[in-house]
């Protein structure tokens, strides 16, 4: 089965979560592949942070469906969401600062060798893994206390990285960053997906979702806004969605059906 003909790795159909009054996603959308980089932009309180945590299980959905390669999944736990083979890099990193690299990607899933510490075989699959991303982290066994904002964002991704998953959430990862290491970064996630792996990139940086995105998903007030080519669709247009200057939710879930066949 090719690629394009293959079930997207993620589908949400309908899917919703309030906390309390507040109705944070509203019948949400949602496809990203295999290979493909999705970002996802809108304003402060559109319920991005809440799509990713949606996703990764840790804000469970009330209402829709998500499917998984094409099998309908419930998603009410982090480990399901991790047992599926999705790893979720938060705002915050969830970094231990007083921990070295090594001890920060295998924290919780430390390797034992005769009932010891295996420090060896960590070390040399950090350094491993380390190695085929783009921004180098020179020394594994600093505390990541002591690491500037793009190495520390390496770490967490090398954490997630280490279960092997097939779909990657990143939600602001460039936040913290400079010019200089925003585009080693994209240039990294451009790796990745060329590797296979499918990304959802949250954003509020045009530039960095024009560099790397192949489609953007507009969140506007909890609901779909419209999900464009990123590499056709003007800077204007996507603005224009995310603002509420134009409307696309209709004609989005129009389209979605006609293609389903609906």
């Amino acid at each position: 089965m090719s690629q394009a003909s293959a079930p997207p790795l993620l589908a949400l159909r309908g899917v919703a979560k309030s906390f309390g009054a507040v109705r944070a996603l509203v019948d949400i959308d949602l496809e990203i592949r295999a290979g493909e980089v999705m970002a996802v932009m809108g304003d402060s309180g559109a319920g991005k942070s809440t799509l990713v945590k949606v996703i990764a299980g840790v804000e469970p959905a009330q209402e829709g469906v998500i499917s998984w390669k094409g099998r309908a999944v419930q998603l009410t736990r982090p480990q399901h969401s991790q047992n599926l083979g999705i790893s979720t890099v938060y705002q915050n990193l969830s970094l231990c600062d007083n921990l070295d690299v090594v001890g920060n990607l295998f924290l919780g899933g430390e390797l034992r060798r005769f009932g010891l510490l295996d420090e060896m075989e960590m070390g040399r699959r950090t350094r491993a893994l380390l190695d085929t991303l783009s921004i180098p982290v020179p020394d594994a066994r600093v505390p990541v206390a002591s690491l500037p904002s793009d190495q520390r964002q390496i770490v967490a991704i090398a954490r997630a990285l280490l279960r092997e998953p097939d779909l990657l959430l990143l939600d602001k990862p460039t936040q913290a960053m400079n010019a200089r290491q925003t585009n080693k970064f994209l240039d990294m996630i451009e790796g990745l997906r060329d590797r296979g792996l499918g990304i959802l990139f949250i954003s509020h940086a045009m530039g960095d979702i024009k560099a790397v995105a192949d489609r953007v998903a507009v969140l506007r007030l909890g609901r779909n806004n419209g999900v464009f080519n990123a590499h056709t669709a003007s800077q204007e247009m996507i603005t224009s969605a995310i603002t509420g200057a134009t409307d696309h939710a209709v004609a989005h879930r129009a389209s979605e059906r006609k293609d389903d066949g609906l």
